[in-house]
């Protein structure tokens, strides 16, 4: 074959390298910014020049034949190199730019991730953020994304995480529900509660708290709890309290607005909530030799927006 029509294969090359790495036509169109219609007319097409088959397709994922795994093995550590280059010259420029993918939680997300996203884009024109909301935890990397927020205790060893924030879980209610039902004094009293709760089984749900002070000392109750309404989602469970439907367990984000407003208070904050929700927000990225300075930038632009958490008062 001629060294032209060789060359004319390059980004063949490279888009078959995007599909091993990424593990399906889907997350590699999406990494690459084109259609999977785009994508497979690629991979037919070094097929055909090569002549012979380089991928198997099934519904869900794909599978190399031995002639693809050997040429993306083969080509891997070029293209690398080639990455690596042109992302250390673009850093010579000292502006960040292209587009940063990042997956949040829904309630986190669209309570106080993206009303603060303004400010980082008059900030960074030439940087381009999309967001995906999602309670999943999706696969960083195959699935195409540069970041991850997770509200979660612990984060893959696997990944590169920094802890934007501490996190915690309050019991609220409207004064117009506790006017008509009256105010728990104790755990127990919830059990005479309607209550509003995230579903984490089948079986009753069980809210748990502890009185804080030494850690010999603590004392844990639980209480089991029922009410009209349930969601897999602390801002339905949120709106749910606003209209007085009953007593919600909440995370501090979720019930921050609420709670500035006047629309919501706090009770029994003699007790702390545990095993509810995370205790820490974390900002997660795939490990990675070269990073884009977008990326780094818009996690720079997390770490600094919500190193002070969530203020109820």
């Amino acid at each position: 074959m001629d060294t032209q029509r060789i060359e004319a294969l390059w980004t063949h090359l490279h888009w078959l390298n995007v599909l091993a790495a990424q593990g399906s036509y889907t997350a590699a169109a999406a990494r690459l910014g084109v259609s999977k219609a785009a994508m497979s007319q690629r991979i037919a097409e070094l097929e055909r020049v090569a002549g012979v088959a380089l991928v198997q397709r099934t519904t869900r994922s794909v599978r190399f034949t031995e002639a693809g795994q050997r040429l993306v093995e083969e080509t891997r550590a070029e293209f690398d190199r080639i990455a690596e280059s042109f992302a250390s010259v673009r850093e010579m420029a000292d502006v960040a730019r292209g587009t940063v993918r990042v997956t949040a939680p829904v309630a986190f997300a669209r309570q106080q991730l993206v009303p603060r996203l303004a400010a980082f884009s008059r900030a960074n024109p030439e940087v381009r953020v999309q967001l995906e909301l999602s309670d999943r935890l999706t696969s960083i990397a195959s699935e195409g994304f540069d970041l991850a927020i997770r509200h979660s205790a612990q984060v893959p060893e696997t990944h590169v995480a920094w802890k934007l924030c501490e996190t915690r879980s309050v019991i609220v209610a409207t004064r117009t529900y506790l006017k008509q039902r009256g105010t728990p004094q104790s755990p127990d009293d919830l059990a005479q509660h309607d209550c509003l709760f995230y579903p984490r089984s089948l079986g009753a749900a069980q809210w748990s708290f502890e009185k804080p002070g030494r850690k010999a000392d603590r004392t844990r109750v639980s209480v089991t709890v029922n009410g009209p309404f349930s969601a897999n989602n602390s801002e339905a469970l949120r709106d749910a309290a606003l209209e007085h439907l009953g007593i919600a367990l909440l995370p501090d984000f979720s019930a921050q607005a609420a709670l500035h407003a006047n629309k919501l208070v706090v009770l029994l904050p003699d007790w702390r909530p545990v095993d509810a929700f995370a205790s820490q927000l974390h900002v997660v990225r795939p490990y990675g030799a070269q990073v884009p300075r977008a990326v780094k930038r818009f996690a720079e632009y997390l770490r600094a927006t919500f190193k002070e958490g969530f203020p109820l008062d």
